[in-house]
């Protein structure tokens, strides 16, 4: 800066300051880490910089995570004066007078922007009992909590200790593989995790647990015997077990870390029913053993029903992998966003292990993000048929950042569509066959395919037609077709029923109908 510059800049700031004052912060405040904050501010801006799904410049995020000082302490104003001709200024004006000036950094510069948050969150402290109070890790909360008001509502910061936790839920934890439930009066494996350490020991779910490390556990609650069966990874921990035939052994298990089990296969009037409960790293792994343990089975499936009902989503690529091993071909979702990382074409490798079977998707109004993008994988190839209501809506994919004091930044750098080139942002999935508009409505649209006719077929095309930008209205207006509603039992038996109705499954696909076929002693030819 030149003198004349400098001079400029003082006589700017010097009318805001009372008599002897100082824009340096007046106090040496205690227990501030100043350094801490300046360090998880470098590391977010560089990661948001270049990411966020609209350009944004470094000053302008900068500004409002500022913000976070007013809502700790409404008496703090950040700001950042800028007047033709004289160098910009960052001050923050507390009562009465300039706590803190000091000239702008360059736009690009997030190293001196990093350091001036540091310096204005410093003169904050010094002034304010409400800032000392919120502490640094307050600080930093107040900083993300006002720059992500600015943004998509799926980006945040989370904080320590959640994102250990998100961590820990992503990756696994230590475990038996085991799920035990009270029934009867007493506590039961009510579910055993498949290569977990129960599973390989050769527990069944059904045995009864009567002791755990010797002590009974007659008595006990259920939180206290899952106290029990905790601990860290590598221990060990001797489960007393009852079979059927009253028959008691004791089996020694380690806890090992696993990843979170997502997959729940069952068999129904022999449909296989896989229910998802989110996307982490071994899912789609999960849904193919699956499938192939059922195809191998000496009496196979008639279809598969996948219940994303109350699915939140998870990882993007899992779900892909899980459409890739369904459909033989074909894209099944294109990402696009600023970061060149962020835009991709995602396609089916030619693999089908459900062998050409029926595929019914199930979908409520909770059912969101990577579940939407399976969902609308398989519906737009015509290799499911996806039944239930409109889903959530949320077509953003988020990509996550680790910070210096152990918290975590998800940011949103991409938006998906689905293969036919429709949003799923605002828009959802709209199901060919809807649920969510009353018993007889649903009784009509299931004969009508049965007899060749899909209702939804002009809504589907209007949905599939939609492209983005999309007007909240618009998409308001094409979701009113099979407005959201939680899953209800009405969504597996229209499953059941197409997959046991070639037909209907046929036409609700919106494939070409074939002609009906005389009934056979096995009660109709099934659509493979």
């Amino acid at each position: 800066m030149t003198r004349a510059a400098f001079l400029l800049l003082l006589a700017f700031v010097a009318p805001l300051l009372p008599a002897g004052a100082r824009a340096e912060p007046f106090v040496t405040g205690q227990n501030f880490n100043q350094p801490l904050l300046a360090g998880v501010a470098a590391t977010a801006l560089a990661f948001m910089a270049p990411r966020t799904l609209d350009a944004i410049p470094v000053p302008q995020l900068v500004m409002w995570g500022l913000r976070g000082l007013t809502t700790l302490d409404s008496r703090l104003t950040p700001d950042l004066h800028q007047d033709p001709g004289i160098p910009a200024v960052l001050r923050l004006i507390g009562p009465g007078r300039v706590l803190f000036a000091r000239p702008a950094p360059a736009e690009a510069d997030i190293a001196g922007w990093s350091d001036a948050i540091g310096q204005m969150a410093r003169a904050a402290w010094d002034t304010s009992e409400s800032v000392r109070h919120a502490g640094t890790p307050g600080i930093i909360r107040s900083f993300f909590d006002e720059l992500f008001n600015h943004l998509d509502p799926y980006s945040r910061y989370t904080p320590p200790a959640e994102a250990a936790a998100d961590r820990m839920r992503r990756s696994g934890r230590a475990t038996l593989g085991l799920r035990v439930a009270v029934r009867s009066g007493g506590f039961v494996i009510a579910a055993v995790q498949s290569d977990g350490p129960a599973a390989l020991a050769g527990v069944r779910a059904g045995e009864r647990v009567t002791a755990i490390d010797g002590q009974s556990v007659q008595g006990a609650t259920l939180m206290a015997v899952n106290a029990l069966l905790a601990g860290p990874e590598y221990s060990r921990v001797a489960i007393t077990l009852r079979a059927h035939d009253g028959h008691t052994r004791v089996v020694t298990l380690e806890r090992a870390t696993l990843p979170p089990e997502t997959v729940t296969a069952t068999t129904h009037d022999n449909i296989l029913v896989l229910q998802v409960s989110s996307f982490a790293r071994t899912t789609a792994s999960r849904i193919a053993q699956e499938l192939i343990r059922a195809l191998d089975a000496d009496r196979q499936p008639e279809g598969v029903v996948i219940d994303l009902r109350g699915n939140r989503g998870g990882l993007l690529r899992q779900a892909v992998a899980a459409a890739a091993m369904l459909q033989p071909d074909g894209i099944v979702a294109t990402t696009s966003g600023r970061d060149p990382e962020a835009a991709h074409e995602f396609r089916a490798d030619g693999r089908d292990l459900a062998g050409g079977l029926p595929v019914v998707v199930v979908v409520d109004g909770r059912t969101a993000s990577a579940a939407e993008i399976l969902a609308a994988a398989l519906a737009d190839q015509r290799r499911a048929v996806v039944v239930g209501s409109s889903t959530l809506g949320k077509g953003l994919v988020q990509t996550i950042a680790e910070l210096p004091d152990g918290g975590e930044l998800l940011v949103t750098w991409s938006r998906v569509l689905a293969p036919r080139g429709w949003p799923i942002q605002a828009l959802g999935v709209l199901p060919q066959v809807c649920t969510s508009l009353g018993q007889d409505l649903l009784a009509r649209q299931l004969r009508a395919l049965a007899q060749g006719s899909q209702p939804m077929a002009a809504a589907l095309a209007r949905h599939r037609a939609a492209r983005a930008p999309l007007a909240p209205a618009a998409a308001l207006a094409i979701r009113a077709a099979c407005p959201a509603a939680e899953g209800r039992d009405a969504d597996m038996a229209a499953a059941r029923f197409l997959v046991q109705t070639p037909r209907a499954y046929a036409t609700a696909l919106l494939r070409p109908v074939p002609p009906p076929r005389a009934p056979t002693a096995l009660g109709g030819a099934r659509l493979r």
